[in-house]
């Protein structure tokens, strides 16, 4: 075999990928940190309003109790999900917030 085979595979990523690894690396921690809240917090938030704030301190009962904390278990969910597009879509922005001329 021709030894510029080997050569041209083992150069690494292509030209368009080399600048953006951080930018790569940084949108993974971003999905991951997204990912995580959007599993723990409204899974929790279920849980910790149905047994402490419905039942424990409203004194609901137990299918009333279910019902609202289902619902704040869906408005934890519209919350994470909108905190990860304004995160997403300022990710590229330019740091700088002053009048340009």
């Amino acid at each position: 075999m021709d030894g510029s085979v080997a050569a041209a595979s083992d150069a690494g990523p292509p030209a368009y990928y080399r600048g953006n690894e951080s930018s790569l690396v940084s949108a993974l921690k971003t999905l991951l940190f997204f990912t995580i809240l959007m599993v723990t917090l409204p899974i929790g938030l279920y849980f910790a309003t149905k047994a402490y704030l419905f039942e424990g301190s409203m004194k609901l009962s137990s299918s009333d109790s279910y019902f609202y904390a289902a619902i704040v278990a869906v408005l934890a969910v519209h919350v994470v999900l909108a905190l990860f597009v304004y995160v997403a879509w300022n990710e590229g922005a330019p740091k700088g917030k002053g009048k340009h001329d």
